[in-house]
């Protein structure tokens, strides 16, 4: 049995999860590789990444390379001397780094693969309303997600359950199926399957301001699928405008009440306890939004301080 000696790459607060997971399992993590550092928010000030932070605070080897094909950073990495390399939530590798340990370089990504593959996996599981989705480790090639896989793991999503919610528990599947991955490269007992190319597998697309915006005209289904696949981040929105004005509202919780009715769609029907939009089918209840200016906050509370007119409509 060959003693580990990890690499870890990651950048979010679900590479976190992962990372510590190895920590507190008693695997030798030689170096943290992470994003480089960058301004973010009003002030642009300089922003750690959650793997940095967690790197710093536990000591670990840290390298933050802008090139991954930089001469230098490629000779700082072999000097690690691992013989493992470990990829939660980074990019694109290229072949000169995933190639360069003995035992291989394999990858956490947030769906049960080959489905969903890219950027935004545990969102476009909730967007397309399915029922199920998971963890999958698979050994990184020259393409995105498509290597050999080694173990995959699955769980129910519930008919209400957001992004959020789906992104915490999956970073603990994630955190036992990366433990479980170790253990049967460290003695030796892998045993992968390739991944079937079909024309039925769903893309998990980069999210934009575009597929963000929710479409009124779609069924009542499909929009509280978007807006808790959105939630609490990137967040779906819309478009609330009156006979005088408009505002850019994102909406964080909704809940779509199948009912018979005879108003247009998209019309908002609203008094001091409840908002909701006439969709397909029935009403979509926003229960948490965010006005422009404001905080986000409940629905009720904030039809404590504005009034929603008869003439509203959302677009």
């Amino acid at each position: 049995m060959e003693k580990l000696r990890i690499v870890f790459m990651g950048t979010p607060e679900f590479a976190v999860g992962i990372l510590d997971t190895i920590l507190k399992n008693n695997y030798s993590v030689v170096g943290v590789i992470t994003a480089a550092d960058k301004p973010a928010g009003r002030g642009q000030k300089i922003k750690y990444s959650a793997v940095k932070e967690y790197a710093l605070t536990n000591n670990l080897r840290l390298l933050q390379p802008t090139n991954l094909k930089d001469e230098n950073f490629i000779e700082e990495l072999k000097s690690l001397n691992a013989n493992l390399q470990v990829v939660v939530a980074f990019r694109m590798l290229p072949k000169v780094v995933w190639e360069m340990p003995q035992l291989g370089t394999f990858n956490l990504h947030a769906s049960l693969l080959p489905n969903y593959r890219g950027a935004a996996p545990i969102n476009w599981a909730i967007i397309n309303g399915e029922t199920k989705t998971g963890v999958t480790t698979f050994f990184i090639d020259d393409k995105i997600d498509t290597g050999a896989m080694i173990l995959s793991n699955a769980i129910e999503i519930s008919e209400n359950e957001n992004a959020g919610h789906l992104h915490d528990r999956l970073m603990q599947l994630g955190s036992k199926t990366v433990v479980e991955t170790l253990a049967l490269i460290e003695k030796g007992n892998v045993v992968t399957t390739i991944q079937k190319e079909n024309q039925e597998i769903k893309t998990a697309y980069k999210l934009d301001k575009d597929n963000c915006k929710i479409n009124w005209t779609k069924s009542g289904t499909e929009i509280h699928n978007l807006i808790r696949g959105l939630s609490p981040y990137p967040t779906a929105w819309c478009i609330f405008k009156d006979d005088s004005q408009e505002w850019n509202v994102k909406i964080y919780e909704a809940l779509f009440n199948k009912a018979e009715h005879s108003e247009s769609i998209g019309k908002i029907i609203s008094n001091k306890k409840e908002l909701k939009v006439a969709v397909s089918g029935g009403f979509i209840n926003i229960l948490r939004l965010q006005f422009p200016g404001k905080k986000k906050m409940a629905t009720q509370e904030l039809l404590n301080g504005i009034t929603i007119t008869a003439n509203t409509n959302v677009c």
